[in-house]
């Protein structure tokens, strides 16, 4: 069953994306997905997923990045490459405080087959005000083969410049 976001949000998806109901795409706890259908490679399609969770652990943002590696780790081994922090200029709209960007490389297989892919990761949190010990944290995913990066790269660096917290007027995801 598909998740639901902690706060709702809205974005724009560039051409050449398509949302895809998670659960139909083998993506049951994320929030969204959009499919890059014109770039298949190896049975596999470059995907953007959206998922969050409301947090009062007192966990940083990169702590929070850093749960991910064993996670996917049970699907095969996990390389990471980079991990930087980003301020609001990367991403105005959604944060006032620092979110973190990773990039890993992940060994697992599809349909049998051994496959590498690349996931390009990037972690928002969002304090309550009403509550500042807790906050919510949005994970937004680009996972693609080493092949179909350099072709939608670009388009999820605009896909994140267009992240905000959903007003009432505006079309969003939850």
């Amino acid at each position: 069953m598909a998740a639901t976001l902690p706060v709702k949000i809205s974005f724009s998806l560039p051409d050449g994306w398509q949302a895809a109901p998670p659960d139909e795409v083998g993506a049951p706890n994320v929030a969204f997905v959009a499919l890059h259908a014109g770039s298949v490679d190896d049975g596999f399609t470059a995907n953007i997923a959206i998922s969050g969770e409301m947090r009062n652990d007192g966990a940083t943002i990169s702590q929070i990045a850093d749960e991910s590696v064993p996670r996917l780790e049970q699907g095969g081994p996990v390389r990471v490459l980079k991990k930087t922090e980003i301020g609001t200029p990367d991403l105005p709209g959604l944060t006032d405080s620092p979110g973190i960007a990773q990039d890993l490389v992940l060994s697992t297989t599809l349909r049998g087959e051994p496959i590498e892919l690349c996931q390009s990761q990037v972690y928002l949190g969002m304090e309550d005000v009403r509550n500042p010990a807790q906050r919510a944290v949005i994970e937004i995913v680009l996972t693609a083969t080493q092949y179909q990066l350099g072709q939608v790269i670009e388009d999820y660096k605009e896909f994140l410049r267009t992240v905000r917290p959903a007003d009432d007027s505006a079309g969003e995801a939850d």
